[in-house]
Formats: structure tokens, C-alpha cells, sequence
């Protein structure tokens, strides 16, 4: 295996499934990420299953939440032998007659996915005898992640610290500009590493009539004293943004569907205390289509609620 690629957490994992392939054979490897009741799949060396690169399935039907569980063996030459995993529901989706996994770990020691492999038919026993090596593969595997995750949290607040020329002057948030480059290179973690990511849109409902009956000065007020709201709900490692004239957007970054939530009423509740009319829309980021999606979906959900209002 040909080291001198490894670039970062996603070159060493496409270097070591072809070489684990190469080894061990196997239709194919993969490496995942679980999040939640998902289970991403991040990198895949495949050679006839058609699984791609972020594909979602279920964790609890998969092979490795039993593994996890430590319902199954790391190694399985014979899937059938072991009724955690003849009884799986993914063996109903693909013909899985042989089947390795290691989890990966972020540096707290909790789960952050698999390194697996799955194979159509059976497999020699002499297998098991891998099993020192595969873990010595998983490990160094999971110290690459756990130090690129620590970078991509460093170059996350570096980038949020950075040009003036990407902050709205009226409220100091990030303007179109910051959001649109946020966005992208939020984009590239979650496909990376397999993040989950909020996308909350939030529309000042009367800032119109604030500017036609008391002035702009007043509206600019509004638009500030809104400002302020979302910066002091957000999270520190959020992006909140001006996105136009009365328009904001929060990116809430490595944040499941349950914790975004609990966020979007966080915001309605303190616009609501600060007397502040706001219609807001939230999307959760869906590996297979991505953050520009979510946004529109977020902007989508937000008028919907603007126009029940009207």
C-alpha cells in the first residue's frame, strides 16, 4: 500500500479499502458514519453491490449495530452461523454470506462508524486470523479521523473569524457573501466526514410597515435588535447571517434533527420576549442532496408559515 497519498482522513480511507480488497478480498468495503438512526456510507470500494458514496440505510438493520451491540463477531466467514446477522434485516436488501467490521471512534471514545466489508459468499474460516491486523487498520484509521476532526474544528472558528468584507455592517453578522462561502465549506465537512447540519431561515414579518409608518431609522433598529436575537440563541460554532433586507439564515453545524429543533423554538420563543415578529423555516441536511438544498427547503417551509399568517 502506497502511504505517501494520505493526504487527510478521505485519501487514507480510499487507499485502505483498495488495499484491503486487494488483500481480503470482498465484493465490498466501506468505510460509514452512524448518525442517529442512519448509517452513511462515506467511502465504498465496490465490486458489484452498487452501493455509492452517500448512500443512507438504516443502522439498526445493518450488520454492524449488532457488531456494535456485541451481538456478532468482528469477523464472519459464514454470515448463516450467526443469528444476529442471518436475521438482519439488510440481508434481505443485499446477499451478505461473509462479513467484517471494526468501529471507529472518535478521540472521546465514542462511536463514530464502521470500517466493514460484505461479501456474497462465504468466506475460508482461516479469515478469523485477520482479526489482529483489521484492528490495527480500524485504530489508525480512527486517529487520522480523531485529528482531522480537531483541524476542521479549528479551521471552522478560524473561518468564522475571518475577512470584515463578509459581515453585514448594520448588524454584525455574516452578509450573503460569508453565508454563501459558510456554506460551501460546511458542505464539504458534512460530505466528508458525514456530519448532520440544520439550515433555520428566519423572515421579520413587519419590517415593511415599521419603515413606511415610523421610518427607516426604526426599521434599521428592528433589523438589529433581530440580529442581536439569533446571535445570543444560536451556538458559538453556528453561522447566523443577514441574507438580505429583512431575511436571516442560521447553518447549525453538526446538529441532528432533534437538537435543530430545539433551536428553532429556542429562536421563536427569544423573538417572541423581545417583542419581535418573525416567521421562521427549518431543514435538516439530507447526505443525499446536501446544505443548498436544505436551504431551499428551510426558505420553502418559512413562507409557508409566512403565508398562513397573512
Amino acid at each position: 500500500m502506497n502511504t505517501s497519498g494520505f493526504k487527510d482522513f478521505e485519501s487514507a480511507s480510499r487507499a485502505i479499502l483498495d488495499f484491503l480488497h486487494k488483500r481480503l478480498g470482498f465484493d465490498l468495503w466501506m468505510i460509514t458514519r452512524r448518525e442517529g438512526d442512519d448509517w452513511i456510507i462515506l467511502q465504498t470500494e465496490d465490486h458489484g453491490y452498487g452501493v455509492k458514496s452517500g448512500s443512507v440505510l438504516k443502522w439498526g438493520d445493518s450488520f454492524c449495530s449488532q457488531m456494535v451491540l456485541g451481538n456478532g463477531p468482528n469477523i464472519a466467514p459464514d454470515t448463516a452461523m450467526i443469528s444476529a446477522y442471518s436475521e438482519a434485516p439488510i440481508g434481505r436488501l443485499l446477499k451478505i454470506n461473509a462479513y467484517i467490521g471494526l468501529p471507529l471512534t472518535r478521540d472521546d471514545g465514542s462511536l463514530f462508524g464502521t470500517l466493514c466489508a460484505i461479501n456474497p459468499t462465504a468466506q475460508p474460516t482461516a479469515l478469523v486470523d485477520e482479526q489482529e491486523f483489521l484492528e490495527l487498520t480500524a485504530a489508525a484509521l480512527s486517529t487520522i479521523l480523531q485529528l482531522e476532526l480537531k483541524l476542521a474544528s479549528m479551521t471552522r472558528r478560524a473561518e468564522l473569524l475571518a475577512e470584515e468584507s463578509l459581515t453585514d455592517p448594520l448588524t454584525g453578522l455574516y452578509n450573503r457573501r460569508g453565508w454563501d462561502k459558510f456554506l460551501a465549506s460546511e458542505e464539504e465537512r458534512c460530505r466528508r466526514y458525514g456530519h448532520p447540519a440544520v439550515v433555520i431561515v428566519i423572515d421579520i414579518d413587519e419590517l415593511k410597515q415599521v419603515n413606511d409608518m415610523m421610518g427607516h431609522t426604526e426599521g434599521d433598529n428592528l433589523i438589529a435588535r433581530t440580529a442581536a436575537v439569533l446571535s445570543q440563541s444560536a451556538r458559538s460554532q453556528d453561522v447566523v447571517a443577514r441574507l438580505g433586507g429583512d431575511e436571516f439564515g442560521i447553518i447549525s453545524v453538526e446538529c441532528d434533527s432533534s437538537s435543530g429543533k430545539v433551536l428553532s423554538e429556542r429562536i421563536q420563543k427569544s423573538l417572541a420576549a423581545a417583542n419581535i415578529k418573525a416567521s421562521t423555516g427549518i431543514a435538516n441536511r439530507n447526505p443525499s442532496h446536501g446544505l443548498e438544498a436544505a436551504l431551499k427547503e428551510a426558505d420553502q417551509n418559512m413562507y409557508k408559515i409566512k403565508r398562513a399568517r397573512q
